[in-house]
């Protein structure tokens, strides 16, 4: 598993994703342990984000690979009928 990002990494990734990063108060990323939890969500978010990308990606997979085998087989049939 790779390593998240922290920091000004962790922003530009948000922003990459379309991930909004405005949701908390500037205030409460001064203090340390309001950040770590900030930051936190935000990684939450962003694996949130890429699960639904690497499984948008899965689906359209397996509808090119339905269509594919659903050709074989109409091919197939159409073959043995000619012959």
């Amino acid at each position: 598993m790779k390593k998240l990002p922290q920091g000004k990494a962790l922003e530009k990734r948000c922003k990459e994703l379309g991930i909004e990063c405005s949701g908390l108060e500037i205030r409460q990323r001064d203090s340390g342990e309001n950040w770590k939890v900030y930051e936190f969500k935000l990684q939450k978010k962003i694996m949130e984000a890429e699960r639904s990308i690497r499984e948008h990606r899965l689906w359209i997979i397996a509808l090119v690979s339905a269509i594919a085998s659903a050709v074989s087989a109409i091919i197939a049939l159409v073959a043995v009928l000619l012959k």
